[in-house]
């Protein structure tokens, strides 16, 4: 059976609640920022319905300060189920794995104030944790032809595009990448395909992609353009999160049937 392209689940905590943001919009300036979704339910509520669903290898994201205890709750609720990401240094990314994340996710640790790439940062990560626990998030901002890996919440670009070279040399140290395409991330516009393209000719090591989905459309798109080696989050389109766009029982079907 060929390799199909999967759903792959988030919570995304802001201010301790789970949100769907419009990812260009976050930044420190509070009054900028365009929120799609506020849930009244916990993010344990969401990691419990999630590991009901046997949905593994989703990805918890602290969008700044204040979402400790809640990420917390999520991990605890489904041990080993989900990747916590957000401030993971080599300093604290153990404590993150005992707390219950089957992977930690890192970017901006891997850089510099400037944006620039330390390499020593990402080997000493890999080797505190292991390259099999360790997922590397590329999120990224569209110049012109080119994806540009942003940090700082995407505010702030650095010095690594995306490209096939990339992916080869940072696949040394990881498990998996992680790829929100910040430009269109909240928006339900659409993913950005030519992105999803690129990645799906790179099959070396699982790659999620998230940014734009609006419908079970876009899923099966991802899995035609890039050959279902690119899995899919989907947040502010979908009913869970307030979203008319996709149904959360079709996602759950779709894994099913990709099994």
């Amino acid at each position: 059976m060929a390799q199909r392209s999967r759903f792959r689940p988030c919570i995304d905590l802001h201010e301790g609640k789970v949100k769907q943001i419009v990812g260009g919009t976050l930044d420190s300036a509070s009054e900028s920022l365009k929120t799609n979704f506020i849930s009244e339910r916990p993010a344990a509520w969401f990691a419990e319905l999630y590991a009901a669903d046997e949905l593994r290898g989703g990805h918890v994201i602290q969008l700044g300060s204040g979402n400790r205890e809640a990420a917390r709750e999520a991990l605890a609720a489904y041990p080993q189920g989900l990747q916590i990401g957000g401030g993971i240094t080599a300093e604290n990314a153990t404590e993150w794995l005992e707390a219950g994340a089957s992977h930690v996710i890192a970017t901006s640790c891997l850089f510099n104030h400037e944006g620039h790439f330390l390499l020593p940062k990402l080997e000493e990560l890999s080797s505190v944790v292991g390259r099999g626990r360790l997922v590397i998030d590329l999120s990224c901002r569209r110049r012109g032809d080119e994806w540009i890996v942003a940090m700082n919440r995407w505010q702030t670009l650095t010095d690594v595009r995306i490209d096939l070279g990339t992916l080869d040399t940072l696949s040394s140290y990881c498990d998996e990448f992680l790829i929100h395409a910040a430009d269109v991330e909240g928006k339900c516009l659409g993913i950005d395909t030519e992105l999803v393209q690129r990645l799906g000719t790179w099959a070396q090591r699982p790659i999620t992609y998230a940014g734009g989905a609006a419908s079970m459309d876009d899923l099966v798109t991802v899995d035609r353009i890039s050959q279902g080696q690119v899995d899919l989050t989907i947040g502010s389109a979908l009913d869970i999160f307030g979203g008319s766009g996709v149904r959360y029982r079709e996602l759950v079907t779709w894994n099913q049937q990709a099994l």
